[in-house]
């Protein structure tokens, strides 16, 4: 049966951390999962937290012995998936974890291989804080412009793809570039990516939220650089399927 596993960067989250594994551990997606952990050097006692607590998903752990950003623990967690889909999930409550079964249902039937959530497709549940809102809204148009796919929310936290193409994407990005890096890049495979609108409840920097206006700068600089200097021989390993690869190309 197919397996989904989801990955979930953990950095000083221990405030709600008990109540989330509560709820994701007892999630049903309708098919077997696999948590990912990933704990990025947390120093407020989410280790201990998340090692103590009494898991019945299938899991694993692991901890980074410094603090290395969100996409660095992405990064690791995606090695380590063994589930057919692999997503990620952040370890808060900003996005509806409820919404993962819709989101992994067009991979689940054959229509899709990437499937984004929108925060900005239209739903019941979007309530957005104005500044982040035209920040995303800016950052998801410049890559709509470079990459030629058009997205209403580059930026999501909820993405899933198939593991044969995620795990065969070199990925670079340290702290939170991996949204445009992984979007410039699916871009240029032929993959079919689809949209679905997710619900949001947005937290401010009082509640946890950790990225600033200088990510929002450098996700400018990461849009341009992953769609213009960087080439798909440099980043698209060897073991990526026929299937997915752009035809005519034969550098891999």
């Amino acid at each position: 049966m197919i397996k989904v596993s989801l990955i979930i960067p953990i950095y000083n989250e221990a405030g709600h951390l008990a109540d989330f594994l509560k709820r994701i551990d007892n999630l049903d997606l309708g098919v077997p999962k696999e948590l990912v952990f990933v704990n990025d050097c947390s120093k407020d006692g989410s280790e201990k937290i998340l090692t103590g607590y009494p898991f019945k998903s299938e899991h694993q752990i692991f901890h980074h012995p410094a603090n290395r950003g969100k996409g660095a623990a992405i990064q690791l967690g995606i090695s380590k998936a063994r589930g057919d889909i692999v997503g990620v999930q952040d370890a808060d409550f900003e996005y509806d974890m409820n919404d993962i079964p819709t989101l992994i249902e067009p991979i689940l039937g054959n229509k899709a291989d990437v499937v984004y959530g929108s925060r900005f497709k239209k739903s019941g549940e979007q309530v957005h804080r104005t500044m982040h809102y035209i920040v995303n809204r800016f950052l998801t148009f410049l890559s709509n412009l470079t990459t030629g796919i058009y997205l209403t929310d580059m930026e999501t936290c909820y993405k899933f793809f198939r593991r044969e193409i995620i795990q065969n994407i070199k990925l670079d990005s340290q702290r939170f570039g991996f949204e445009p890096e992984i979007t410039a890049k699916i871009a240029y495979l032929k993959v079919r990516i689809m949209e679905y609108a997710i619900s949001y409840y947005p937290r401010n920097y009082f509640q946890g939220k950790k990225i600033t206006w200088k990510d929002g700068i450098a996700a400018v600089r990461h849009i341009f650089y992953y769609s213009f200097l960087v080439k798909p021989e440099d980043y698209l390993k060897k073991e990526l399927p026929e299937a997915y690869r752009p035809q005519g190309k034969q550098w891999l």
